[in-house]
């Protein structure tokens, strides 16, 4: 499989994308035609010169002395802007060559994981235990706004007809999009604003999920449509622009209310153009008819001849159950096979499309309530702060009465508290699925989710059933810990438990890699969440509550990102897993569900894990007592060796000075800031956890995704234990998974680039430090996993790693030769003729980030 993989790429991509790439240097472009034949003398240049130990401005200067010693300053900077153009261009065509190729790359039709699991469900007559599974399982795919991906709409849809081009084989076709590639605009001059970032996530709603969702669903109908029927949670989206206060603080109710209607129109025009389709064939006296009025009234909303009327989904499927009664009692069925596959849509996305999520700080749902105890005598807890936590949540839960919004001064809060009202609305517009939860960031336990509770209560719906579930967000390392206790007390709580018989029994609870991996590291934060899962499923269990599990997952594996299906695959029977939820973000979308082939690879991914879980033993989903105390010791250590270079008093000037860190509010990339608050002085715990890891990326020493797993690798190598260590590889589907997603890290190191560091007086010992680590943890876990270079055993992820490293590395000299100028001048007092160089930095991290696919 490994060399077939190999020759298929080979073939499919690198191949081609010589191929394309010299087609790329004939075109009447600009930066084509000022890079000319010098982009590859540069990219040699790069190479060697990183070998020879040279550090990047003696890279670049070297080059220009050689092949362009006629150029002025202003010419050289603007030649170096012309390749960080053209490299753009190339990452593109390298993302679209790979997504053209990607079921021979991945193997569909020899791999279909959803085919392997229902044949095996049929051979070994499963047939009726798999029924009742699918009725209580179900698939959650969240999108999120973090803004880790910088292709514009433009350039996506470029993208996509460029893989579809390519895929065909139509040259010129390829060479006409490629001209339109050079000459669109890469950016934006202006950052995007938090309903322009939902408005572009909606395309992958319409262009992929709604058809890719539905054919899943139909491949499962075809067994069990009864099933299918009445489970319309089996697969769903979850939308976070314009909903995530705490990840954007621009974020208002007319956001919030403007991306709820767009979702809303999304799907009317999906199920308009649906309806459409279904007329061409169902042309029958009464079924036409009957169509024909569901068009007109999707048009009309469509249109907004009609505003004070809106279709319900109870409403569509009533009207689509009887076209079905008519077709079988009367036409022999015919074409009852494509109004029943849209009815399952209609089913699965109502009028909704996707939930929209709310989410807010602890810390501002706390400063809320205080600032409405100040306001509101009768509302005060007295000796609040004195008082023992179940009085607490008594008094909390007992809250009744009415808030004056408008008396509120700080905007944050007085939208935290409109907030509670747009989430009714949306409910009566969109239907209940359209925004049922509260997402509660930074929860430290009880009383944040009380608090979220009476909130509620006091902004509108003291007399209404509260058709929503409070979601706590676990995420440092201490929180995690406590998770489970925090939850048992909670639920012994009466009002609360009863809010949760209301809502089923079920509760939510989210799980933060990102800023559990940024406050523990690495290994910690994983196996802190593993053992978090498995607290949480004991104390729900006992209390009679279902448990589900939301993974905040980021892109690359220093944020929870790498392989979705060995993660959910590697839980064992003590973590409920009746669900899966988890969070996509920037280029994982595109990269993951950019196209149908791998939106439909990706969810049946997710599907068969989940599925497996559920119906199948393996062993290597269980951890005995002693590979658990392996894990223990190995994440104690690596916890230890991370806390000390977190402590270190160069770890934050370090960031600040010697990488892109200050750069990323200079992006008009999202419309969120780089870290929360508004302190002058960089403290780590405001630092959001998408730049921290994206300036260790654009250093190329991924520091969060491995640093401390070679020092806890080692220790146990010297107490005699590698025969442990590599046993709890090939046993453990999680420790696998985990080392898997560490070497994806290190493959996209290149300590070379920063080898000028080394020198430096005041940091040259703290990037040794950081060097050694790396060396010590690419030698453990090639060792562990008895492979000899990283990602062996996954040659699909390490040639795509290697072509991408390779069309970027000029970018990535072009950046640390403008941040050492950036030094230079700074010492020099010169500071007026920063933004040039200033301006070059910013605009090389999107060729970066995007090449990497997942590494903010």
């Amino acid at each position: 499989m490994s060399d077939s993989v190999s020759r298929t790429f080979a073939e499919q991509v690198d191949l081609k994308y010589q191929l394309y790439n010299g087609l790329f240097l004939t075109l009447p472009l600009d930066a084509v035609e000022q890079t000319g034949l010098l982009l590859p003398l540069l990219e040699v240049a790069c190479e060697q010169g990183l070998q020879e130990r040279k550090d990047p401005a003696t890279i670049i200067e070297e080059f220009f002395e050689t092949h362009k010693p006629e150029f002025t300053d202003q010419e050289r900077a603007g030649f170096l802007f012309k390749i960080i153009q053209y490299v753009e261009r190339q990452v593109v065509l390298v993302d679209a060559l790979e997504d053209a190729a990607y079921s021979e790359i991945h193997q569909l039709d020899t791999h279909n994981v959803l085919q392997r699991i229902l044949e095996r469900v049929e051979v070994e007559d499963e047939e009726r235990r798999f029924a009742q599974m699918l009725l209580k399982f179900g698939v959650r795919v969240i999108l999120t706004a973090h803004p880790t991906q910088f292709y514009t709409g433009q350039v996506l849809a470029i993208i996509n007809d460029l893989s579809r081009a390519i895929g065909r084989g139509e040259l010129s076709a390829v060479r006409e999009l490629l001209l339109q590639l050079g000459n669109t605009p890469f950016y934006r001059k202006d950052k995007p604003s938090p309903y322009d970032e939902a408005v572009l996530l909606t395309w992958y709603l319409g262009n992929v999920f709604y058809p890719v969702m539905g054919r899943l669903v139909n491949r499962l109908a075809e067994r069990h449509p009864e099933v299918i029927r009445d489970n319309s949670r089996i697969m769903t989206v979850g939308f976070w622009p314009g909903g995530d206060r705490d990840g954007n603080p621009f974020v208002t109710v007319d956001t919030t209310r403007r991306v709820a209607s767009k979702l809303r129109y999304a799907i009317a025009s999906c199920y308009h153009q649906d309806i459409r389709e279904l007329k061409r064939r169902l042309t029958f006296s009464g079924i036409y008819e009957a169509l024909e009025q569901i068009e007109k009234q999707l048009h009309a909303e469509l249109s907004e001849t009609a505003p004070d009327y809106q279709l319900t989904e109870a409403e569509l499927v009533a009207a689509l159950d009887r076209i079905e009664l008519t077709l079988l009692e009367s036409k022999q069925g015919l074409y009852v096979d494509r109004l029943r596959s849209f009815r399952r849509k209609v089913k699965l996305f109502g009028f909704h499309f996707a939930s929209l999520d709310i989410r807010q700080s602890s810390g501002v749902i706390a400063r809320t309530m205080q600032e409405i105890a100040e306001l509101h005598e009768d509302l005060a807890i007295p000796d609040f702060d004195r008082l023992d936590e179940t009085i607490v949540l008594e008094q909390l839960f007992a809250l009744s009465g009415t808030v004056d919004i408008e008396s509120i001064s700080e905007p944050v809060l007085k939208d935290t508290l409109k907030s509670f009202d747009a989430i009714h609305d949306i409910q009566a517009s969109n239907g209940e699925r359209g925004c049922h939860r509260y997402i509660i960031s930074h929860c430290r336990g009880p009383v944040d989710i009380a608090r979220a509770y009476a909130l509620f209560r006091l902004c509108g719906w003291q007399e209404l059933p509260l058709t929503v579930d409070i979601v706590p967000l676990f995420e440092t390392i201490a929180d995690l810990a406590g998770a489970g206790d925090s939850m048992q007390r909670i639920y012994a709580n009466p009002v609360y438990r009863d809010h949760l018989r209301r809502r089923g029994n079920r509760q939510t609870v989210m799980l933060g890699f990102s800023d559990g991996t940024k406050d523990g590291g690495y290994l910690m934060a994983n196996w802190a969440i593993y053992r978090a899962k498995e607290d949480l499923t004991r104390v729900s269990r006992e209390a009679g509550i279902e448990v589900v599990f939301f993974d905040g997952r980021g892109g690359p594996p220093a944020r929870g990102g790498g392989s979705a299906y060995l993660f959910y695959a590697g839980l064992g029977k003590k973590i409920e897993s009746n669900q899966i939820q988890m969070t996509v973000q920037g280029q994982t979308i595109s990269s993951h569900y950019g196209i149908e082939e791998a939106a439909l690879h990706n969810l049946s991914l997710l599907l068969t894990a989940g599925l497996e879980n559920n119906l199948y033993d393996r062993q290597e989903r269980e951890l005995n007592d002693q590979q658990r105390t392996l894990i223990e010791s190995l994440a104690q250590r690596s916890h230890e060796k991370y806390q000390a270079l977190k402590n270190h008093e160069l770890f934050l000037p370090y960031l600040e000075e010697m990488s892109t860190l200050n750069f990323y509010n200079m992006a008009n990339i999202g419309s969120r800031p780089v870290k929360r608050g508004n302190a002058s002085e960089l403290r780590f715990e405001d630092l959001r956890a998408i730049p921290f890891v994206g300036a260790w990326a654009q250093l190329k020493q991924n520091v969060p995704g491995y640093f401390g797993l070679g020092s806890a690798l080692s220790e146990q190598e010297q107490a005699g234990n590698l025969e442990a260590c590599q046993s709890l590889y090939h046993g453990s589907i999680f420790f696998r998974a985990l080392i898997a997603n560490a070497m994806q890290n290190l493959a996209k190191s290149n300590f070379e680039l920063t080898r000028y560091m080394e020198q430096d007086p005041r940091y040259g010992d703290f990037w040794r430090m950081i060097y050694q680590e790396y060396l010590l943890t690419r030698e453990m876990v090639l060792k562990v996993s008895e492979q000899e270079m990283l990602l062996e055993d996954n040659p699909r992820a390490r040639l795509s790693i290697q072509l991408r490293e390779q069309v970027v590395l000029p970018l990535l000299v072009i950046q640390q030769a403008a941040l050492m100028r950036c030094h230079q001048l700074r010492r020099e007092n010169r500071e007026d003729e920063l933004e040039l160089h200033e301006k070059m930095i910013v605009r090389s991290l999107y060729g970066n980030i995007n090449a990497s696919r997942n590494s903010a």
